[in-house]
C-alpha cells in the first residue's frame, strides 16, 4: 500500500530546493540561499546530491568577473518530484 519515498528528495533543503525549481525556468545560487535561509555549505552539497542523482543541471559561469552558478530542474527530476508528491499523498490519505 505504501510506497517508500525516494530518499534524495526526502531531505528537507533537497524537497525545498526541487520545489523552487519545478516553478521556474532556471536560478541562481543565491536566489536558493535567499529562499531556503540555508547555508552556502549546506546548499552546496545538497545541489550536489540532486546533481548527481540527475534531478537538476548546474551551470557555472562568470558574470561581470564573479563566479555565477545557475541551477535549473531535470525532466528526470520533474518525474521524481512528482512521484514523490503522489506516494505521499497515499500517505496522508491512504483510503485513496
Amino acid at each position: 500500500m505504501f510506497k517508500e519515498l525516494d530518499p534524495v528528495l526526502h531531505s528537507q533543503l533537497r524537497l525545498s530546493i526541487v520545489s523552487t525549481l519545478m516553478t521556474v525556468d532556471e536560478v541562481n545560487f543565491n536566489f536558493i540561499k535567499n529562499t531556503t535561509q540555508a547555508t552556502s555549505g549546506n546548499i552546496s552539497i545538497q545541489i550536489k546530491k540532486l546533481e548527481e542523482a540527475g534531478y537538476i543541471l548546474v551551470k557555472k559561469s562568470f558574470k561581470n568577473n564573479y563566479p555565477n552558478t545557475t541551477i535549473s530542474i531535470t525532466k528526470k527530476g520533474i518525474e521524481a518530484f512528482e512521484t514523490y508528491v503522489n506516494n505521499l499523498k497515499k500517505y496522508i490519505n491512504p483510503g485513496k
